[in-house]
């Protein structure tokens, strides 16, 4: 082999080691290109991962929101601010019995299992009017909201009629119907639902249905709930007519048999 044509082959192998280098260099650039976009695409979404959280975090909770609306769709048969006034019976009665009551309280079951028959009797023949604040602080004190939204689906019912109102009520204090007070069953749409389908007003009444799915009444469950916090009562059943706590007659507490509270309303009636 001649000395030129060895020159000649040495020179085409170090331009095939430039052009092979120039190659793996743009490679190489173009991985790097790679990895630092989709590192970027990365590291975007987890920020926009992390800023959606902390948006739902800080996003008012369904009962928040509630209690913090400036419009308050109130139901029919209500009057006074935000609808939280709810007074029961005839026009001719002269006085007025309060009733304070947190739907999902056992001692509230007790009352209305026991004396809820003698109330109903009591408006219906115009011996007193009722007048009816709901609580929602077992929620707070156990947790759940079956407090609120069985507060809500009453507001449904007194939306058909007063007397829809009382029987559904009569209906979720029930022995049959009444949860343990640690058991948040009221927060079941579908349970208070299946309840009101033993009322006749409530039965497959479509728009009743709505309401509750809806959360029509939620606000104004929640304006009722902080009329009972503003009016001072600690404890329910709580009742009251002219300002003065009707008992028992023997301890602060609610009268829970017939005779006890026929005694004690009549005097209330007197006084």
């Amino acid at each position: 082999m001649s000395k030129r044509n060895s020159q000649a082959n040495k020179s085409a192998a170090r331009e095939r080691l430039r052009a092979e280098r120039e190659r793996q260099a743009k490679k190489d650039k173009t991985r790097r290109q790679i990895l630092v976009g989709v590192s970027v695409v990365g590291v975007l979404a987890i920020a926009g991962a992390v800023g959606w959280g902390v948006m739902q975090m800080n996003k008012p909770s369904q009962w928040e929101a509630a209690k913090d609306a400036k419009n308050v769709t109130a139901p029919r048969n209500t009057s006074g601010k935000d609808g939280t006034t709810v007074v029961i019976g005839k026009p001719t009665a002269k006085k007025t019995l309060e009733l304070y009551e947190d739907l999902r309280c056992p001692i509230c079951g007790t009352f209305e299992q026991s004396i809820g028959e003698t109330v109903h009797k009591d408006v219906d023949a115009g011996k007193y009017k009722i007048k009816y604040v709901g609580a929602t602080f077992i929620d707070g004190m156990t947790g759940g909201e079956g407090s609120k939204n069985a507060l809500s689906a009453v507001g449904a019912a007194l939306n058909v009629s007063p007397e829809a109102f009382l029987d559904y009520k009569s209906a979720l204090y029930s022995a049959k119907y009444h949860p343990e007070e640690t058991d948040d069953k009221f927060k079941d749409d579908a349970y208070l639902i299946k309840i009101a389908d033993t009322v006749d007003a409530l039965k497959g009444n479509k728009a009743f249905q709505k309401d509750v799915e809806d959360g029509t009444y939620d606000s104004w469950a929640m304006k009722m709930s902080a009329a009972f916090e503003k009016s001072g009562v600690q404890g329910t059943p709580t009742l009251k007519m002219d300002g003065k706590a009707l008992t028992d007659g023997r301890s602060e507490n609610a009268p829970m048999t017939v005779d006890d509270f026929n005694t004690a309303i009549d005097a209330a009636l007197k006084g």
